[in-house]
């Protein structure tokens, strides 16, 4: 009996010395793995730093270009004369510059596009942070004390200017794509404008007069639209076509005759005829015409597309004579008042009655509208 007691408490003694050795290596891997993740966080998550808006402007994520990724694709490089227009940096003695080596980049002073405060960034050999090195590089840096008072982002922009003696006309790189400026990212340009022995080889013209040069940039912020306007087309009527019936063709003696006015496609319209013809079809066809009726309401800067027919009718309807018209109507009073043709139709058929034009002295024309454009203007 007692053995077997002895036997139980050594079992249990064994059980309780695996548990706590168990419970240690588990500790032990939980510590582990939390240790691990750790390392992978960021540095300011790990520290518990938080992030200062007033960043050193020394820092390497305010003089950094290379999260923007400017492509080759969007980089435009050419030549203009005319100079920068929001700052121009003139330097002489510049090769003491290259060679100063106390002397990383350049700053000036701050001058003010759009209420913000900027200044122009040169490093005479390159900025080496941003993969730079041995080539001029050029950037824009904004007053983060002016973004701060904003409170938002900024968009901006940016064409660099350096000039060149032999062509008397300034090289410029700019980038298709705003950039984006904020607290986290004060200043934007290019890392790798012109090698640094180009730039500096008199030959070239960007170093004159010894080794004179020039820098300039032009801050342009762009703004959102405030106007705009939506152009559609309509192409569905409840009524398209529209029918004038001209009784006692034979006896018209006037230049010109117009029918009722009708409306199709929100638009009011009248039908044209010069029964002998006028311009070139003057006495030998009739001419027809679509105008948009002068009281029609159309802003003297709108333009109307329209797509329709016109038709002479026949007795017999497989042989109506139609011709298209496809036009840009002004405004009533800015342009032509309509559209169509001066030599429509021959007299010689509408004077023979065995052509079926005009039947017991009655000419029957027509209109079929088969799209009218539609401009909203906003705001309106």
């Amino acid at each position: 009996m007692k053995s077997h007691y002895r036997n139980t408490i050594s079992l249990v003694y064994l059980l309780l010395c695996l548990f706590i050795t168990s419970a240690s290596s588990a500790s032990s891997f939980i510590r582990q793995f939390t240790d691990d993740f750790d390392s992978y966080l960021p540095q300011k998550e790990r520290t518990g730093a938080r992030l200062n808006p007033n960043l050193d402007k020394d820092a390497e994520i305010s003089f950094s270009s290379r999260d923007h990724k400017v492509s080759a694709s969007s980089t435009v490089k050419g030549l203009r004369e005319r100079p920068p227009s929001s700052y121009s940096l003139k330097m002489e003695y510049f090769n003491i510059v290259l060679e100063s080596t106390n002397l990383e980049r350049y700053q000036s002073r701050p001058f003010s596009v759009g209420g913000y405060s900027w200044t122009l960034v040169v490093y005479p050999n390159g900025n080496k942070k941003d993969n730079g090195a041995g080539y001029l590089s050029l950037y824009v840096a904004i007053d983060n004390s002016t973004l701060l008072a904003a409170q938002k982002d900024v968009y901006a922009d940016l064409r660099f200017y350096i000039f060149n003696s032999n062509e008397r006309q300034y090289f410029t790189i700019q980038d298709t794509n705003v950039w984006r400026f904020n607290v986290f990212k004060t200043m934007w340009g290019f890392s790798k404008v012109l090698p640094v022995e180009t730039f500096k080889d008199p030959s070239n013209g960007y170093l004159y007069d010894g080794d004179h040069c020039q820098f300039g940039v032009d801050v342009t912020l762009p703004t959102t639209y405030e106007k705009s306007e939506l152009l559609t087309l309509t192409d569905h009527f409840n009524s398209p076509r529209y029918t004038w019936t001209i009784q006692r063709f034979s006896t018209l003696l006037q230049d010109e005759y117009n029918s009722d006015v009708f409306t199709i496609g929100g638009r009011r319209w009248k039908i044209n005829v010069c029964p002998n013809g006028c311009s070139s079809g003057e006495g030998v066809a009739m001419s027809m015409y679509l105008l948009l009726d002068e009281n029609d309401k159309v802003r003297p800067y709108e333009k109307i597309y329209v797509r329709a027919k016109l038709r002479v009718l026949n007795k017999n309807p497989s042989n109506n004579l139609e011709k298209q018209v496809d036009a840009w109507y002004d405004a009533p009073g800015y342009g032509p008042p309509g559209y169509g043709r001066h030599d429509f139709i021959p007299l010689s058929d509408l004077r023979d009655s065995s052509k079926g034009f005009v039947v017991n002295d009655v000419l029957k024309v027509q209109v079929e509208i088969e799209a009218i454009s539609l401009t909203k203007y906003f705001p309106s």
